[in-house]
């Protein structure tokens, strides 16, 4: 199974856009790190948006 390229570029920018990570470190992440830090940052994203 592949990973459709535009999938990884909108992590790649979500990761980059919450952490501000550098390109080459997000891309230096394991697949299954990475999906685990966009998951982590939509949880907080819908969490501090529920609390307002």
């Amino acid at each position: 199974m592949t990973y459709a390229t535009d999938r990884i570029h909108e992590e790649i920018a979500y990761i980059a856009y919450h952490f501000h990570w550098h390109l080459d470190d997000i891309l230096d992440l394991e697949h299954r790190e990475r999906r685990r830090y966009a998951e982590q940052i939509a949880t907080l994203v819908t969490r501090a948006a529920t609390e307002r």
